[in-house]
């Protein structure tokens, strides 16, 4: 476990949102927040040539700013700023990780590839780091809203318990309700309209689906006895699963291979309307 959760900032509306969800999630964990920026050439952009020193002062003021709005929307929270100068935002916010309970960084979501942590670097962020990423939109539930689901996408035949796990404490962290997603295609056959599922087999495959999903859940229900489970199994793809389940939820996890983003892990993180923990596993 980590000693503190990290979150990237570059003082746009999305980042910000992911400051602020990092130090809630600071403080449901009993933790720090450590708060940083990733220098990018986007800096040197607006830098005085004529004052070298410029670029580091934004930064340092930018960081400044956004640490102090954290602090006073979380009363309490300990918080620490730094800034991450590598030059290379992905390698560095992962390694800024290692030691970490998370990482938060902001998104955008699908159609704009600008700001810093957005697009092929967020994604790259994801995909390389040892810890859980948290991709955070910049539209957030407002203080004393009801908490939504916690929402997690599972494989029945291949169950990440490192997943599993961080979506149960995830919604016993919130007192929230747990929405198990587990999307399946049945098995076509040859028919007069081409490949299809006959509606007495499909309705056979749910069966035994839905079954597969209570039996790799059983254990998990032992051990957090007080998180209450949805289990929904569903025809379709595993990420149109998640992403159809991810309206109004507070958070949406999906695993990853170590060092690679799959396709459900890539498609949600693009389309989902709630953050998206994506966790590494094995």
């Amino acid at each position: 476990m980590g000693t503190f959760v990290l979150a990237g900032t570059d003082g746009s509306a999305e980042s910000t949102a992911a400051a602020h969800w990092a130090a809630d999630e600071a403080l449901r964990r009993g933790l720090a927040l450590r708060l940083v920026h990733a220098w990018t050439w986007e800096d040197d952009l607006h830098a005085d040539p004529s004052q070298p020193a410029s670029v580091r002062t934004l930064a340092e003021r930018m960081l400044a700013d956004t640490a102090q709005q954290v602090r006073e929307a979380h009363p309490g929270l300990e918080l620490h700023t730094g800034l991450l100068t590598g030059g290379e935002p992905a390698a560095d916010l992962a390694a800024a990780a290692a030691d970490a309970e998370l990482l938060a960084v902001g998104s955008l979501g699908l159609g704009r590839f600008e700001g810093l942590l957005v697009g092929s670097i967020g994604l790259d962020v994801a995909a390389r780091c040892e810890v859980p990423v948290v991709l955070v939109r910049a539209a957030q539930p407002q203080p004393g809203e009801a908490p939504g689901e916690v929402v997690v996408g599972i494989d029945t035949r291949a169950p990440a318990d490192a997943v599993v796990d961080f979506a149960f404490r995830a919604a016993e962290a919130r007192g929230a309700v747990l929405r198990v997603v587990h999307g399946w295609t049945p098995p076509p056959v040859w028919g007069y309209a081409g490949w299809v599922a006959p509606e007495t087999e499909a309705e056979q495959f749910r069966v035994l689906e839905a079954e597969l999903l209570t039996q790799g859940l059983g254990g998990w229900r032992a051990k957090y006895p007080q998180v209450t489970v949805v289990e929904d199994s569903r025809i379709g793809s595993g990420a149109g699963a998640v992403v159809d389940a991810s309206a109004g939820a507070a958070l949406v996890v999906v695993g990853r291979r170590r060092h690679r983003l799959g396709r459900v892990a890539h498609a949600v993180s693009h389309h989902a309307k709630s953050p998206v923990a994506i966790v590494p596993h094995d």
